[in-house]
């Protein structure tokens, strides 16, 4: 027996554009696929059964100079485009988590009864919007007032701490070559090892983004062409090469429609194209990362994949596919960790060639990663398949089992708080935001430009076993580091230069 109020995906669109027309606005980029998500579904008056929009904010959100180019409530004016009567209007949080926590909190809402139908849709258009900025096209179409939808979850909050933020932390390419770093030293691979390695679960990701006509880079880059330095592909951060970093650059959407699958059978749609939600949960990890005990671990992401398999009585050996958040390859291996999957496991970590290679478009990448997920499903390419999603620093994760086939019994929601109070409860490391004095590096990275090193960040702990971070401006320093196989264990001091903390190697 099937529970009628089991959550479903019954339609799912997306879409790329590659002509950076200025004249298309992210609107009109939500309200075609939102049209083709419901024309998906195979019914002719789908709008009329449409009681909610649920829309993934704009990237531009995060930037308050930038914010009021961008749609307040696009939800809004697609209904009205769309013909969908007056329907409740939401929004996620900011993070690349939201896609999936959307889909969660709108399953809640379906089983609950609160709507009964939902489209989420969600759009970036940046590709646009930068070449706009370069040649000065006015974008001041794309705003639509103020008015906001409301806001699921318990809202945005500041990613990093003063003392983070003051150190560059705020930008994930200075925060995840830190975890990547570390990563390295964890396994006691060489530089140039582990680079090989980088470069090769980076090549299998783009040979999938290869095959994938909505993919921004449809190529499929060698081993030693990811991890090799060139003009074309510099570092970005210390040891990322552009081509391991997400491509933020790029014009896409993507949209799906969710009911119940008694909702789906009453209005005629054919049950072999069904994807039921089997499970999903959301899990913050210890907030800052100055005070994550490992710097190779996610713990909350391990609990929660395990907590949404157990729920769904699925094992691992069972799912069939993979798309793990991918926004830099620390990402990638930190999560098969956490769930017990090798970065090369032939299933694959990515259903769409991932960020780097498929795109990231904001904090929209997973709708889009959802919508292959469904499609790989109804087209019997896979019978299962697990969605994780990632905001800020692998702070925020929402992940996600996906079927061909309900639970057995009644759909219940995951009972996140016991994990989340578990994660809250572990060990902590304390941040010393004035320290000078001597310390050993846990882990580090160094900033480029087009010029070369500009400044390098360290994670270190102190004698007495407190954290501190500092930064490196000195390039003699900067080329020291680079130059060393293994910096992890190097001792050296922070001192304070005005507001500013720096660290110098120590030399016996």
């Amino acid at each position: 027996m099937i529970d009628p109020k089991s959550p479903v995906l019954i339609g799912i669109s997306q879409h790329t554009w590659r002509d950076c027309d200025a004249g298309r606005t992210p609107t009109d980029a939500l309200e075609q696929v939102s049209r083709r998500a419901m024309l998906d579904s195979g019914v002719d008056d789908i709008c009329q059964h449409i009681d909610c929009i649920a829309s993934v904010r704009f990237i531009a959100d995060t930037n308050p100079a930038i914010a009021g180019l961008f749609p307040r409530n696009p939800g809004l004016e697609v209904a009205r485009r769309l013909s969908i009567p007056a329907p409740q209007l939401l929004a996620g949080p900011i993070g690349g988590n939201s896609p999936q926590y959307i889909v969660n909190r709108l399953a809640e809402r379906l089983h609950r009864g609160e709507c009964s139908m939902a489209l989420l849709q969600g759009a970036e258009l940046f590709a646009t919007f930068f070449a706009a900025m370069k040649s000065g096209d006015s974008l001041a179409h794309w705003a639509d007032g103020e008015t906001l939808p409301e806001i699921l979850g318990d809202g945005d909050r500041d990613g990093t701490s003063a003392a983070e933020k003051a150190c560059g932390l705020y930008e994930p390419i200075n925060t995840y070559p830190l975890f990547e770093n570390a990563l390295q030293h964890g396994k006691k691979n060489s530089r140039s090892v582990h680079q090989q390695l980088l470069g090769e679960l980076s090549s299998r990701m783009s040979a999938v983004a290869a095959g994938n006509p909505h993919a921004w880079r449809q190529e499929r880059y060698s081993a030693d062409q990811i991890s090799t330095v060139s003009d074309e592909n510099r570092i970005i951060g210390f040891p990322y090469t552009k081509l391991m970093n997400a491509v933020l650059a790029v014009d896409m959407a993507s949209a799906v429609l969710m009911t119940t699958a008694g909702k789906a059978i009453e209005i005629g749609i054919d049950p072999s194209r069904l994807v039921y939600l089997r499970a999903g949960t959301d899990i913050n990890e210890i907030w800052n990362i100055t005070e994550r005990e490992d710097l190779t671990r996610s713990p909350g992401l391990g609990k929660a994949v395990r907590a949404v398999l157990d729920h769904a009585d699925i094992a691992l050996d069972s799912i069939d596919r993979f798309d793990l958040y991918s926004c830099f390859p620390s990402a990638v291996q930190i999560a098969c960790n956490e769930i017990g999957l090798s970065p090369f496991d032939e299933r694959g970590v990515t259903v769409t060639g991932g960020l780097p290679f498929f795109g990231g478009p904001g904090n929209n990448y997973s709708l889009h990663a959802i919508a292959e997920m469904v499609r790989l499903i109804r087209e019997g390419e896979a019978r299962n398949g697990l969605v994780t999603a990632n905001g800020l620093y692998l702070t925020k994760h929402s992940v996600g089992v996906y079927s061909s086939s309900p639970q057995d019994g009644e759909w219940q929601a995951i009972d996140a708080l016991p994990l989340q109070n578990e994660v809250d409860s572990g060990p902590r490391v304390q941040l010393s935001e004035d320290y000078q004095g001597e310390v050993v590096v846990e882990t580090y990275t160094i900033s480029f430009d087009r010029n070369g090193p500009k400044r390098g960040i360290v994670v270190a702990k102190t004698p007495s076993g407190l954290r501190a971070i500092a930064n490196i401006d000195d390039h003699i320093t900067l080329q020291s580091l680079l130059d060393m196989d293994a910096v992890i264990g190097v001792k050296g001091r922070i001192h304070t230069q005005g507001e500013s903390r720096f660290f110098e190697i120590v030399t016996d």
